[in-house]
């Protein structure tokens, strides 16, 4: 692959994880104590072109 295909995907990823991190933890303050509780997450890429569809979950705790 070539090096400005990977610096593109890299920036993509990073501007997914760091946006995403930013508005899960304004939910989370949004909702208050949410010590001992855990939420259902789920993230589907997609990218048009490509006939990608991909689907990542997992459980995020709550913190109080």
């Amino acid at each position: 692959m070539s090096d400005d295909f990977n610096m593109s995907m890299r920036k993509f990823l990073k501007q997914v994880g760091v946006t995403s991190q930013q508005q899960i933890e304004e939910a989370i303050r949004a909702k208050g104590n949410t010590e001992g509780q855990s939420f259902e997450a789920k993230v589907v890429l997609t990218i048009d072109g490509l006939d990608l569809e991909h689907t990542v979950t997992g459980t995020i705790k709550g913190q109080g």
